[in-house]
């Protein structure tokens, strides 16, 4: 089982949850369980893709993708959703091209301490992501300055901002109602931003 809740075949689909689905559907044709829980409510399949795409695959977004991966990885650590740190670290580690890098990011992400292989802006944007995953409710303007005062932009600090904000979304929904990846390509990367 993919989840705990009924999740619709394209076989049985409506014409409005087909409309959904191939909208959702990944550049290998299939529709991901992240995705298809949304099945029953085919408007919220459709928010669903609309915001995961402008968060993590617009052209106008600056941070580079590598970086744009590992902070929904670290996110999905921190919430502690197996399903969104499976395929995104998959990403995240591809696009970094270097699996000692990888390796290293990875370790210190997991202890906490970001610190041990991030600095300058990198390093603030791990603190912020940490910071608003845990304690949300925490965040100060102060916050956001040091993302200004180690040279971010103010769209990137939005960028990161939906980053954050959409996975943090998404690692509920999945967590939520059990979604797992089975029969999924688990971190798919085509390299376009379609």
């Amino acid at each position: 089982m993919s989840a705990w809740i009924e999740m619709v075949n394209d076989d049985v689909a409506s014409p409005e949850l087909m409309d959904a689905l191939s909208l959702a559907r990944t550049p290998h044709g299939t529709v991901d369980n992240v995705m298809r829980v949304h099945s029953l409510r085919p408007n919220t399949m459709l928010g669903h893709v609309k915001l995961y795409r402008a968060a993590l695959h617009d052209e106008a977004n600056t941070l580079p993708m590598w970086l744009q991966e590992v902070i929904g990885s670290y996110v999905s650590m921190l919430n502690q959703c197996a399903y969104s740190y499976a395929n995104h670290w998959a990403n995240a580690s591809h696009l970094m091209d270097s699996p000692e890098r990888a390796l290293a990011v990875e370790k210190a992400l997991r202890q906490q301490h970001p610190e041990r292989v991030f600095e300058g802006a990198e390093l603030a944007l791990m603190r912020y992501t940490q910071k608003l995953t845990l304690t949300p409710g925490a965040m100060v303007q102060a916050d956001v300055q040091a993302l200004q005062d180690a040279g971010l932009d103010d769209g990137e600090i939005l960028e990161a901002n939906q980053i954050i904000g959409y996975f943090c979304y998404v690692n509920r929904c999945l967590n939520g109602l059990g979604v797992t990846t089975d029969g999924d390509i688990v971190g798919y990367y085509s390299g376009s931003r379609d």
